[in-house]
């Protein structure tokens, strides 16, 4: 990949220009980190005022699944590294530029092809890489679906192919949740390819997020270096808690990062990769990962020396990181409680007096009931005491409307 040799100044000639494809409330925290730094940021999103369009030197708004306005806009921005941030883009359009020479895709064009459709992630790691997963089938109707479900036996997990946090994801039971998995897969995808994969239920112990950082060395070499395990809650497959560092036992690390290395060798590039992974004991299985920050992530921000957002503006600049622990820490979701367009916060100051707490509000124009509209973090001397203060510091937040 093109690596750009010097980092200029923003909106002169010299700038260092980064486009984001998505600009939520990662992206918004990759932003400011490539500010910090000096470079020029484009935020591209599907909706005005993302969270990620707040804090850009620019912004725009397009469908990313469309290939031809996002060839446009690349070629109307001419940004020297081109990073998404979400799933829902037209990633085949990207390879296309990339093999052209028209763009440089973090991490490459391919890992964001590859992860965008679980499908391909799940047999590169499956069927090409040895790794161990979960059993599955993938169905493009309800009756191969009906089909699949009872070869995987129950109960199973459905998901879209497309889709992120959680969206669309069931656990079904029995036959007769099937259908109402189907329809609730089809709201939840991010493209709707009416493809879904079914997978067996692992009797897991805990999961665990493996940020996998790809970085130069000081020999200008890609090497590989890895945060201390994350481990989180999800409910209906999103994430409302994450700690840091989660406890393992030494033959489960050194099998996980040995999962997130050939994965993450495989998709190459450099940036920053959250691994997911099951573990029973010293058994690990893969499960999914994202060629980017990863939203149980943002516990870094107060745990590491570096967060992941530092790390993977680094690392796709060609510059050394740090991915040292500088305290145990954990993060809480909190929710916007309401379906509305105008939306404030009560209790922020309540929040902040807990010990060792922080708050992050993501500026979101938009409230959903079950919408991220901020994480609560917490440090202290163990993550069982940084959990609780990350969810009572969540809790003092009130989200109120403030429509009329």
């Amino acid at each position: 990949m093109k690596i750009p040799a010097r980092l200029g100044t923003p909106l002169s000639p010299s700038a260092t220009k980064v486009m984001l494809l998505g600009s939520g409330e990662l992206g918004k925290e990759v932003i400011i980190a490539l500010q910090r730094l000096g470079v020029e940021v484009i935020a591209v999103d599907r909706y005005p005022n993302a969270p990620g369009h707040q804090v850009a030197h620019r912004a725009h708004v397009i469908d990313m699944t469309d290939g031809a306005a996002l060839a446009a806009l690349i070629e109307q921005e001419q940004p020297d590294l081109v990073v998404p941030e979400i799933e829902a883009i037209a990633t085949l359009t990207l390879v296309e530029l990339e093999q052209a020479g028209r763009a440089t895709v973090i991490p490459t064009a391919r890992a964001a092809w590859l992860t965008m459709n679980r499908e391909g992630i799940r047999r590169l790691a499956a069927e090409q890489l040895g790794l161990a997963t979960s059993p599955y089938r993938f169905a493009d109707s309800l009756a191969e679906l009906k089909t699949a479900a009872a070869e995987i036996g129950f109960p199973c997990i459905i998901k879209p192919v497309m889709s992120s946090s959680g969206k669309g994801q069931s656990k079904v039971d029995g036959p007769d949740q099937v259908e109402a998995a189907w329809k609730y897969a089809a709201s939840g995808s991010r493209v709707d390819s009416g493809r879904v994969i079914v997978e067996g239920f692992v009797d897991f112990d805990y999961e665990i997020t493996q940020l996998t950082v790809r970085a130069l060395d000081a020999d200008g070499t890609p090497a590989t270096y890895f945060c201390e395990p994350i481990g989180h809650v999800q409910v209906k497959g999103d994430y409302v808690e994450s700690w840091q560092p989660h406890p393992m036992p030494p033959v489960a690390l050194e099998r996980a990062r040995e999962i997130a290395r050939k994965v993450t060798d495989d998709l190459g590039g450099l940036g920053v990769f959250g691994v997911e992974l099951f573990v029973k004991g010293d058994m690990v299985w893969f499960s999914e990962v994202s060629p980017r920050p990863h939203d149980t992530g943002m516990v870094t921000m107060a745990s590491q020396v570096q967060s992941e957002f530092e790390l993977h503006a680094k690392a796709i600049l060609g510059l050394p990181v740090n991915v040292g622990l500088a305290s145990p820490a954990a993060s809480a979701v909190i929710y916007g409680q309401h379906d509305a367009r105008a939306i404030a916060f009560e209790g922020v100051a309540d929040a902040l007096r807990v010990e060792g707490a922080d708050i992050r509000l993501f500026g979101k124009p938009e409230s959903f009931a079950r919408r991220r509209m901020g994480v609560a973090l917490a440090t202290a001397d163990n993550i069982e005491t940084a959990r609780s203060r990350a969810r009572e510091a969540a809790a003092r937040v009130k989200p109120v409307t403030t429509e009329k």
